[in-house]
């Protein structure tokens, strides 16, 4: 499988020209013969809502998302935007196949300190899970879920096939601090590959926004933790990798971390640490 990794410069507040900046992207992947083209968390927002006045929720069906794969059915698309839901508003990605809504994934732990206060914007999602494409078996981790390890364990032994992980990381002002955020997705990349045994694509956006700035850095990672293709740092870029989704029961084979997990043992002192006040 091909996949492109759109490392794109999102426009605060200007969902139609993030539209348009999404729609060159996809067309440059289906040049290159991507199936599938992932893009950053909030790709078609930007990320510093408390600077746009106006509201930019949407629907997952609305056109202005549609919009963005019209015409594109050979090609699969998951993108990030600000989703209105019944009541509460959600930062959400959206799995495009062949130009219809296939699944919508809400963001469970929204990022509360330093530079980011995701709570002031957003409610959290309520559940994660694999879900089946054309391509393959599926799951999106957006940004700070792949840091709670446990979502990802979950979406794997839900059969997840390629975690998909759109993010909005941003660096410190700090030169030594910057280089920790990108060592530790680097860390964090390579565990989800090497110990939950499958395929992980980080899509990370680049540009500015008031008091933040994205370093892009997006990669695929292999199921032993290797990193396939990067790309580069601080610009604009589609990077295109070839996925062999079959490696995945070939790492396993070898050393079958994900089989010998004991999902009864787990559920059961979960529901202990549960009980005893460990839920929020």
């Amino acid at each position: 499988m091909r996949i492109a990794l759109a490392q794109l410069d999102s426009a605060l507040g200007e969902i139609d020209e993030n539209v348009r900046r999404a729609r060159e992207m996809i067309a440059e992947a289906r040049a290159r013969g991507a199936e599938l083209i992932v893009f950053p968390e909030l790709s078609l927002s930007g990320y510093s809502l408390g600077a746009v006045p106006e509201d930019i929720a949407l629907r997952a069906d609305d056109p202005a998302i549609t919009a963005v794969s019209a015409g594109t059915d050979d090609i699969d698309v998951v993108l990030g935007f600000v989703e209105q839901g019944a009541v509460h508003t959600y930062n959400s990605a959206v799995y495009l196949e062949s130009g219809r809504v296939a699944q919508v994934q809400r963001k469970t732990f929204l990022p509360t300190y330093g530079l980011f206060d995701e709570r002031k914007h957003f409610s959290p999602g309520q559940s994660l899970s694999a879900f089946d494409t054309r391509l393959g078996r599926f799951a999106m981790v957006i940004c700070n879920d792949a840091w709670q390890p446990t979502l990802s364990f979950i979406a794997v032994h839900d059969g997840a096939q390629l975690l998909i992980v759109p993010a909005c990381s941003s660096l410190p002002a700090n030169a030594e601090a910057q280089l920790q955020v990108q060592r530790d997705w680097s860390d964090l990349l390579h565990f989800h590959g090497r110990f939950l045994q499958t395929h992980v694509a980080f899509v990370n956006r680049v540009g500015s926004e008031p008091g933040m700035t994205f370093w892009g850095g997006s990669r695929a990672v292999d199921p032993w933790g290797n990193v396939l293709a990067q790309a580069p740092l601080n610009e604009p870029a589609v990077t295109v990798v070839d996925l062999d989704l079959a490696a995945a029961r070939r790492a396993r084979r070898e050393m079958p971390l994900v089989k010998e997990a004991r999902l009864g043992l787990l559920c059961r002192e979960l529901e202990r640490l549960t009980q005893a006040g460990g839920d929020l």
